[in-house]
């Protein structure tokens, strides 16, 4: 080894280990086999091509890619396990092979090197499939040591903040994600072929709009106002239901200024869809077939078991009203509620914390919040909430305290959320002005006036069905994944000092 960087102040710092790989790249450099200089490797399978199709494989020379995850010698002769996006795969390396110089470079390699291997297909006398290098090349050199291989990544936190090593050590995580690409492509490709128009609406709001939700306050200099991250693109894909777009949809970021759990991130993934001459009705039809088809699709099944319980995505799914469903699982009957403050005496009676003069609409939607959201496993379609609690939806024309509204649970999360969308620009103000009254005593969740959309609205909205869905949760669902952390790459952590 060179005698020239071992006495560098920054190895003497570092871990044994870490000092000896930055003495092994300095080595490489100096005999000019640099392999941050490469630029370009050509690969020609993966290891899931080569294990898959050994049948017509084998044989055949090969170009591969990936990481060492594991090195076992056998003097003039090793073996490696290399990991690619698929899978690993075991490479062959003889020193009559590839060369003596090339060998004895390859049995300085550490865990964690990225390698290039070409060679050919073959089966160990074990039976293993695996590749027999005639040349291996160094792509990468790893100067960080990767977890122990029998324990792994374990730290949760560790694994949110260094996503990259949590991908590289446990393959469940890498399928995680590539299943979560699959359920994305799947939905895109059952809104297309429905006629639906994905479109893009912007990240920065003048007015946060359509949703009950703190936002992110940002800055413009150049024109210096305030800018808001958006928490919901409803009133921009509404105006293009007013521009004749008629079936359109948005699938991107939101952002959320509140509370954080295994249910909520700060920044998370929402869809959104609009159809201009439905309903509820039709959005509900819509959602059920939405899910079991991805599901089907990407799942090979509608029957998926969430943390221990099998849940039927098959069509058609259970529908309640929340009158109904209040009244099933606490046995007190709305309907036959006749105030306010006959409302407020139950909550009281039930120990249901309110604070303020809550309505009975209110109200209700909290019974149903404290007493059933907990026994909706199965795929239930929650229909009619009260118009204090939807400010964007149509009311029901033979109960006009109630709107045409519905909210899917599954596995006790909501996961989408429809309504028959208020297409009157009266109506609508006067909603957007309770909720500012709202706002103006300190919810800071409330709506705000959009004069903009209103306008809009005066030029005519025809009958509009409105759909959201959290691909987040609908992932966590059909990857049986605790945590929303668990299906976001990068979740929003608190900073280490």
């Amino acid at each position: 080894m060179s005698d020239n960087v071992d006495n560098s102040p920054e190895l003497q710092d570092m871990n044994e280990l870490l000092r000896i790989r930055r003495i092994k790249l300095q080595e490489l450099k100096e005999n000019g086999r640099d392999p941050f200089k490469i630029v370009k490797y050509d690969v020609t399978n993966s290891s899931e091509e080569i294990i898959g199709s050994f049948d017509t494989m084998e044989g055949k020379f090969v170009s591969i890619a990936g990481r060492v995850m594991s090195k076992r010698g056998m003097g003039k002769a090793s073996f490696c396990d290399v990991q690619d996006r698929d899978g690993k795969i075991q490479v062959y390396v003889r020193m009559d092979e590839v060369g003596e110089e090339y060998y004895e470079e390859f049995k300085k390699y550490d865990i964690g090197d990225v390698v290039g291997v070409k060679g050919t297909v073959f089966k160990t006398h074990k039976g293993e499939i695996s590749v027999k290098a005639k040349e291996i090349t160094l792509l990468s050199k790893s100067l960080q040591l990767l977890p122990e291989k029998w324990h792994g990544l374990k730290d949760m936190d560790l694994r949110y903040r260094q996503r990259y090593v949590d991908l590289i050590v446990n393959p469940e995580v890498r399928k995680t994600f590539i299943v979560r690409s699959k359920i994305i492509k799947a939905i895109r490709k059952f809104l297309d072929d429905r006629g639906f128009l994905e479109v893009d609406t912007p990240l920065l709001n003048t007015i946060p709009g359509g949703a009950a939700a703190r936002p992110f306050i940002t800055h413009h200099n150049t024109l210096d106002i305030d800018l808001y991250l958006r928490i919901a693109p409803e009133l921009y894909l509404k105006r293009l239901i007013v521009g004749g777009l008629e079936k359109v949809y948005e699938m991107g970021r939101m952002f959320r200024n509140e509370g954080m759990s295994i249910k909520h991130n700060p920044e998370f993934t929402l869809m959104e869809v609009y159809e201009a001459y439905t309903d509820y009705r039709g959005m509900a039809e819509l959602t059920e077939n939405l899910i079991s088809t991805v599901a089907n699709e990407v799942l090979g099944t509608t029957k998926v078991v969430y943390q221990g319980q099998e849940i039927d995505l098959t069509p058609p799914w259970t529908r309640m009203t929340m009158t109904e469903a209040v009244k099933k699982y606490t046995g007190i009957d709305f309907d036959t509620v006749s105030s306010h403050e006959e409302a407020r005496k139950i909550a009281l009676e039930k120990k249901v914390e309110i604070k303020g003069n809550l309505t009975k609409g209110e109200i209700l939607s909290l019974m149903f919040e404290e007493f059933v959201e907990e026994h909706l496993v199965q795929p239930t379609f929650i229909l009619d909430y009260p118009v204090e609690v939807s400010p964007l939806t149509k009311r029901k024309p033979d109960k006009p305290e109630l709107t045409e509204r519905f909210e899917v649970f599954i596995a006790c999360r909501e996961m989408a959320n429809a309504y028959s969308e208020l297409n009157d620009p009266i109506d609508q103000r006067e909603r957007f002005v309770n909720q500012m009254k709202k706002r103006e005593a300190g919810d800071e969740e409330a709506n705000m006036m959009d004069e903009d959309f209103i306008t809009a609205l005066e030029y005519g909205m025809p009958p509009t069905g409105g759909l959201g869905i959290g691909i987040d949760r609908l992932v966590m669902l059909l990857t049986d994944s605790y945590s929303i952390r668990d299906v976001i790459l990068f979740p929003t952590m608190k900073p280490r000092d």
